[in-house]
């Protein structure tokens, strides 16, 4: 259904393919800032690296676009461990929608576009019944995967996990991604298709970018504001309407 493929899609067309070397920093007898030695590993440890810094962070902000056969997909959202995220989400012919998670409730705010899509002539009315209000009550109901990316820990599991021989991962180059001085890795699918990643090569070795530029789910997308504290607040109660209800609504409407 559209929940899960959107939910999944984000996640499968971010996935680091996997290394299972070991990795590692180096540090400075003074505890200066670690740095990574790109001339001294290989390329799969440094894979790895990026992976295990992923798998450790607390928080991180995904922005970018991510072509699909039907268009474009684009994210926008800050997600940390405590599964607490805002940001949004869209689809092609599908809409977009805004997502609050403050790690206990989570509410969703789709355009009329988005509503349509997922309703019908039913989406249609509510669209202007619920126009600019939220729904919550989805981890009961079959759209719950929409709130699922907010979990960070869940997130990073699925792209960190081990995926040895499923892919081809060389050393690129060096670059500068947002103001960070980074390395690039080339990684090569099973079909042939690939991908860049960017790690950083000073302090944690995150990966900064993920870009594709050949196939059928070309796009890029950037991973920034790495352990940044999320700040969430809900949304008013008398703009949240439960999606439980929502159904009696339309059908009363």
């Amino acid at each position: 259904m559209l929940s899960k493929r959107l939910a999944g899609t984000a996640a499968v067309c971010l996935l680091l393919a996997g290394g299972a070397t070991a990795c590692g920093d180096t540090v400075d007898k003074a505890g200066a800032t670690p740095k990574l030695d790109t001339e001294k590993l290989s390329a799969q440890e440094i894979e790895k690296a990026a992976k295990d810094a992923l798998a450790s962070a607390t928080s991180v902000k995904i922005t970018g676009d991510i072509a699909m056969d039907e268009g474009k997909m684009t994210i926008d959202l800050a997600l940390d461990t405590k599964s607490q995220c805002t940001g949004s989400m869209s689809m092609p012919g599908m809409g977009k929608f805004e997502i609050i998670s403050d790690g206990k409730q989570s509410y969703i705010k789709p355009d009329k576009q988005f509503w349509t899509a997922i309703g019908g002539k039913e989406g249609e009315k509510a669209a202007e019944l619920f126009k600019g209000r939220y729904l919550s009550g989805l981890q009961d109901s079959d759209m719950k995967d929409l709130t699922e990316v907010c979990n960070l820990k869940e997130f990073s599991s699925k792209i960190v996990a081990d995926d040895s021989g499923k892919s081809d991962v060389t050393k690129g180059e060096a670059a500068t991604i947002n103001g960070q001085k980074a390395f690039s890795l080339k990684v090569k699918d099973r079909k042939g298709e690939e991908s860049t990643i960017h790690v950083a090569t000073t302090g944690k070795s995150y990966p900064l970018r993920v870009e594709k530029k050949s196939g059928t789910e070309g796009g890029q997308v950037d991973f920034t504001d790495y352990d940044k504290p999320l700040t969430i607040q809900a949304p008013p109660a008398d703009n949240v309407i439960d999606f439980a209800k929502l159904q009696d609504q339309l059908k009363s409407a």
